[in-house]
């Protein structure tokens, strides 16, 4: 991986640390926030793209609807994750979330039609064994860290479906964003009343307080038009699976933010913190180990090395 794009990389998982501290300052409930959150990111990206008038938000009925659908597991995916910071904490949601490489392991050979790698699904493995710490030592927390392993099964689907539009077929990011985020919130439309009793829930969808609106801007513009286009930017050069691998130091960042800005490692095990370390630690040894294997096979290529 270049380095430039390599720091980029990172640079994009740092920010998307910051969606659960946004999430857990915002007083909606989950499907009410994403809901908001995509609505918004939709109408920016919509107007960004007709402002610049580089590209077109029209195209094939057929594609279309693959978009919405797309966005509508992201929707869901971010349903997931609001929910687990909610019913548990920032932490908790954050280390279910990492097992996102485990499964785009074998997620992104099933929809790319390739052979799985081993070296993926014993880093796969690795990861699977920290959220097993975690979860046996965070009993308390169980349900929540659930609803995140779901949210990260869904991640590990939509960034795959991503990189073939964005690197195979070159379709302009913020025009995926745009069609994608009206696919998501028109299932958080949908699931509204599923989750919260009827259709008076819809109500609560306007039931903002305090500085909502701020961290809602936030989310809409920052973490979702700029943060995800960028994403899907990066797919056009790098896989999926490393990109999830990537995004896993996001407990990194976020348990770190989350410690200083509200104090949760007070009300964490030890244990919780040794199942995050073999995490973030599958996230080191990857591109080591990958460019450990790069220079041995570039060696054995050059001319008078073989025996």
């Amino acid at each position: 991986m270049p380095r430039f794009i390599h720091l980029q990389l990172h640079l994009l998982v740092a920010l998307y640390a910051t969606t659960a501290f946004f999430g857990h300052m915002i007083t909606l409930g989950a499907v009410q926030l994403v809901f908001w959150r995509t609505l918004i990111a939709a109408v920016a990206a919509a107007i960004i793209v007709v402002a610049l008038g580089r590209h077109t938000l029209r195209m094939p009925p057929r594609r279309a609807i693959k978009l919405l659908g797309i966005g509508a597991i992201i929707g869901m995916h971010w349903m997931c994750f609001f929910g687990a910071v909610k019913i548990a904490n920032i932490s908790i949601c954050l280390a279910g979330m990492a097992t996102a490489s485990f499964f785009t392991a074998f997620t992104e050979p099933w929809i790319e039609r390739r052979r799985i790698r081993p070296l993926e699904v014993l880093l796969g493995l690795m990861v699977l064994v920290g959220l097993l710490l975690v979860a046996g030592f965070e009993r308390g927390h169980l349900l929540g860290l659930a609803i995140a392993v779901l949210g990260a099964f869904l991640a590990a689907v939509f960034p795959v479906m991503n990189r073939q539009l964005a690197a195979h077929q070159h379709m302009d990011p913020l025009v995926m964003v745009a069609w994608q985020m009206a696919g998501a919130s028109i299932v958080c439309l949908i699931g509204v009343p599923v989750f919260h009793g009827g259709t008076f829930a819809y109500s609560g969808l306007f039931a903002w307080s305090g500085l909502d609106w701020l961290w809602l801007l936030a989310l809409g513009l920052l973490c979702t038009v700029f943060a995800h286009g960028f994403h899907i930017h990066l797919l056009r050069h790098l896989s999926a699976y490393t990109t999830n691998l990537a995004v896993n130091f996001e407990p990194l960042y976020g348990i770190f933010a989350a410690a200083i800005l509200l104090a949760e490692h007070r009300n964490l095990h030890p244990g919780f913190y040794l199942g995050t370390i073999a995490i973030i630690a599958a996230n080191i040894l990857h591109p080591l180990i990958l460019r450990h294997l790069a220079k041995r096979k570039l060696a054995a290529a050059r001319p008078g090395t073989a025996a």
